[in-house]
């Protein structure tokens, strides 16, 4: 029986070489696989997703009002799908990709951020934690050692922020992983 998974982490905690790895498994065993991002993240080109450490390949875009099992549908069968940036589906869409799960048997492997730099669920990544059958964390680390569990938003001069819009696309120039005390640490020293 095919599930729902979600797979998630902080920045630069390999979330997207994961699915790019996961996809060549499946492909490498004679399998199709649907590969989609969402339309929002346009970091490394529109259709691209690309790891840090070099990997990429193109994928599917949805875009935000696009019904996933019509989309689905039009591209034809396949073996299973991998969704990179998923905290940017709308809720609408993860109850879609659950559909595709429970009516058509077919595997979802979703990747994403759990939650944003003010440590609040991204709309998509509440809905899979939510319905999906397997949650995993994908670990990575803070500078001081702890495990990294925010994903801090930093300025040019490398301070953190904590206002502004949900969504900044942005890599290392943009976002620190972090462990909560950490983060409280840098925000309280910066306001003295």
């Amino acid at each position: 029986m095919a599930k729902l998974y979600f797979k998630y982490g902080a920045m630069g905690s390999s979330k997207s070489a994961q699915a790019l790895i996961t996809r060549f498994n499946y492909l490498e065993q004679g399998m199709t696989v649907w590969l989609i991002k969402p339309s929002t993240d346009t970091r490394d080109g529109a259709d691209v997703i690309r790891s840090r450490i070099g990997l990429s390949c193109c994928a599917q875009i949805i875009t935000p009002e696009q019904d996933i099992i019509a989309a689905y549908r039009a591209a034809g069968a396949h073996d299973v799908i991998i969704a990179d940036e998923a905290q940017f589906f709308t809720p609408e869409q993860i109850d879609a990709l659950r559909a595709l799960v429970d009516e058509d048997n077919i595997p979802v492997l979703c990747f994403g951020l759990r939650t944003d730099f003010q440590t609040r669920f991204f709309p998509g990544s509440r809905r899979l934690m939510e319905l999906a059958d397997s949650i995993t964390e994908i670990k990575t680390v803070c500078a001081c050692g702890s495990k990294a569990t925010v994903n801090a938003r930093i300025d040019a001069e490398g301070k953190v922020v904590t206002e502004g819009s949900q969504i900044l696309l942005g890599g290392n120039d943009s976002y620190v992983a972090m462990c909560h005390r950490c983060w409280k640490r840098k925000i309280a020293q910066q306001a003295k």
